[in-house]
């Protein structure tokens, strides 16, 4: 059996006993089973990427079964093994198996342990199916995999109101953006008669500037079947405008948050763009655009990580900026750069959503910033494991030394590329990423010091004092709480450190966070045979990136040297300047505060109309013309008919007789007349 087919399958059989054994079998079972099946899988996955790397590994196609012949449209379920399904397979299994291990200790007090579990791996076979998929439906059944999986997982305490709210709303922005993959899809299909996408690949070069009709105007195909799929990856990883889901998908627990943003579904955009790359390559405009909001996206969610007070939003906002920076990279023709930025911010995102996680353990489930401080006496190796993330993600790292942690390595080389790209767009992507990488420094080290450094602010929340209270009923406890705390004055509550099962993946993905860039990277970035044509390799441009100017080179540092300082300043040397920048600058801080107001403007555009719709149909087609004429009329025709028959059901002979006559005498009229 090819390693593949159990790499896909093991965490589908692990779902399927967690979730349909369920409570027969046990928190343990359950957990176990899952976990175990993720740890196969990732230990299978390191040896195809390894084999990739030292050139030993070829690609191939595995195929599974026959499974549509129907007319001219015939493809088959085969799982594709490329060097860029290998990064997938690393990045995925590795982080999903380290994020079940996590919950070990962060779900054990939760009474659905089986069902989480099970969601987890569905979540992780969907996406699996997606990068293995050989054509474009495959692609698509694991696309919606994830979006159910997401779903369920956002949702996963679903009596809590918000989380359903919020797991209906990831579902219904990611239909937007799949109606426009599922039309990319069919459109593709229609021009290149086939779904195999190692077909289209090949295919697409001769369509270069060839025209189809499209909304009644004739139109350049290739640019218009890459916007329609590209607004399907818009939707799936939260590019601007479609991008509304991703915060508030918080709402479910802390492990979900860590998958999906490091490893599955907002990462499913970045990759299905970089498999379809040579076709993209034919379609400027469609590049245009994809480098303009990605661009776009990346500044406009890292100005809203520097004013949210939620640990969690903080870190999601910094996903969706992110992001960005991985589509510009993409549409400046540098995919390599695009796919090593994910595969490094896969390790340091999921170490700081479960760093995260850990604090919001320590600090018995509360989530504002604001109510932290001086953490790092409490919970050291969460602190360690969190400054790893932070160092990684603010790209701390000196050019001439050769050394930097992993975002050093991967967003510095897509600020260069987008600077040797030399074309308007990429001049605008990279001014745009210089100053997302200054917010982003800002944000991260304002996290760092609310959270790890100043005085306990624990005695203002009401979550902990509830938590205090409660343990005061349980004895000897409460009473050690208190003795701790009582040092430094937070009112009866020490943070602890998290369980071994939390601390280990810390460990591991703070490891990624610190070498992945410096060992990774001269394959991601300078070697052709290392892609083997699984992405469009654009050597000139990678070569024109090495010869950009040293201030190019050094723009990351400075700028991430700046926005440590600014929040050094803020939030360490005059605490009080954030308020008095709030009280001069409100309108500012409020507009951005609100996420520049999009989901108000969705609630208006959108959200009211629909439900004043829904309420005209309810109210006037509804009630007042199907239920009054149709099942009420009805039924009130037939309950007075029914009366009216009944009053002459008498029994009596002579009735019976006397209708029988009428109704004679009528027959005779009718035929004489």
């Amino acid at each position: 059996m090819h390693p593949i087919l159990i790499i896909v399958f093991a965490p589908l059989l692990a779902a399927l006993i967690a979730g349909l054994g369920n409570r027969f079998i046990g928190n343990v079972a359950a957990k176990s089973v899952t976990t175990a099946g993720l740890f196969l899988a990732a230990g299978l996955s390191w040896p195809i990427f390894l084999g990739f790397l030292g050139g030993t590994e070829a690609a191939q196609v595995v195929p599974v079964l026959k499974w549509v012949e129907s007319g001219t449209l015939t493809f088959d379920w085969a799982l594709r093994v490329d060097t860029l399904t290998a990064i997938m397979l690393v990045v995925i299994n590795s982080v999903s198996a380290l994020v079940h291990l996590y919950s070990w200790g962060y779900m054990e007090e939760d009474p659905d342990q089986p069902r989480f579990f099970a969601y987890l791996s569905l979540f992780t076979f969907a996406m699996l199916m997606l990068v293995t998929a050989d054509n474009l439906v495959q692609m698509f059944f694991g696309w919606e995999g994830v979006g159910l999986a997401s779903y369920l997982l956002i949702g996963f305490w679903f009596k809590k109101p918000s989380a359903g709210a919020a797991a209906i709303k990831a579902f219904v922005v990611n239909r937007v953006g799949d109606l426009g993959f599922m039309l990319g899809i069919f459109g593709t299909y229609l021009v290149f008669q086939t779904t195999s996408i190692t077909e289209i690949l090949a295919a697409a070069p001769g369509m270069s500037g060839s025209t189809i009709t499209f909304v009644g105007m004739r139109l350049y195909t290739m640019d218009i079947l890459c916007i329609l799929l590209f607004i399907g990856a818009m939707g799936k990883s939260a590019q601007l405008g479609l991008h509304t889901w991703l915060p508030d998908a918080m709402e479910g627990p802390t492990p979900v948050s860590a998958l999906i943003h490091a490893a599955t579904m907002v990462t499913a955009g970045v990759f299905m763009l970089c498999r379809l790359s040579p076709m993209f390559e034919t379609a400027p405009t469609a590049l245009t655009i994809v480098t303009i909001v990605g661009a776009a996206t990346c500044f406009f969610a890292a100005t809203i990580g520097t004013t949210q007070w939620d640990i969690k939003r903080v870190i999601a906002y910094s996903t969706c900026s992110q992001l960005g920076y991985m589509f510009f990279a993409a549409g400046v023709g540098a995919y390599g750069a695009a796919m090593f930025h994910l595969f490094t911010h896969a390790f340091f995102k999921a170490l700081l959503f479960l760093g995260a996680g850990s604090v919001i353990h320590a600090m018995h489930h509360e989530q504002d910033m604001r109510y932290y401080g001086g953490l790092r006496k409490h919970i050291p190796l969460t602190f360690y494991a969190m400054l790893a993330g932070t160092l990684a993600i603010t790209g701390l790292g000196v050019y001439h030394l050769g050394a930097g942690f992993a975002g050093f390595w991967s967003k510095d080389a897509i600020l260069e590329v987008a600077f040797a790209r030399g074309n308007g767009a990429g001049q605008f992507a990279f001014w745009a990423g210089a100053g997302a990488a200054l917010l982003t420094s800002f944000y991260s080290w304002r996290l760092m010091f609310l959270t790890f450094w100043g005085k306990p602010r624990w005695e203002q929340s009401e979550h902990i004092q509830h938590a205090v209270h409660d343990d005061h009923g349980h004895g000897d406890h409460a009473h050690d709480d208190h003795n701790h705390a009582s040092h430094d004055g937070t009112a009866g509550y020490h943070p602890h450190e998290s369980p071994v099962s939390m601390l280990l993946p810390l460990g591991v993905l703070s490891i990624g966070a610190i070498a992945a860039g410096q060992v990774f990277a001269p394959a991601f970035l300078d070697s052709a045979a290392f892609w083997g044509g699984s992405i469009f390799y654009n050597e000139p441009l990678i070569h024109a990136m090495h010869a950009v100017p040293y201030w190019v080179k050094y723009t990351a540092l400075i700028v991430m040297l700046i926005g440590f300082a600014g929040a050094y300043v803020a939030y360490i040397a005059k605490p009080d300047i954030p308020a008095k920048f709030v009280a001069t600058f409100g309108a500012l801080h409020n507009f951005v505060y609100r996420k520049w107001y999009f989901d108000e403007l969705y609630d208006a555009i959108f959200v009211k109309p629909a439900f004043a719709l829904g309420r005209a149909f309810w109210q006037l087609g509804d009630i007042g013309i199907i239920d009054r004429f149709g099942p009420n009329g009805i039924a009130w025709v037939v309950d007075r008919s029914a009366t009216a028959a009944k009053s002459i059901q008498s029994g009596y002979v002579y009735t019976y007789a006397l209708i029988m006559l009428l109704g004679l005498v009528a027959a005779v009229t009718y035929v004489l007349l």
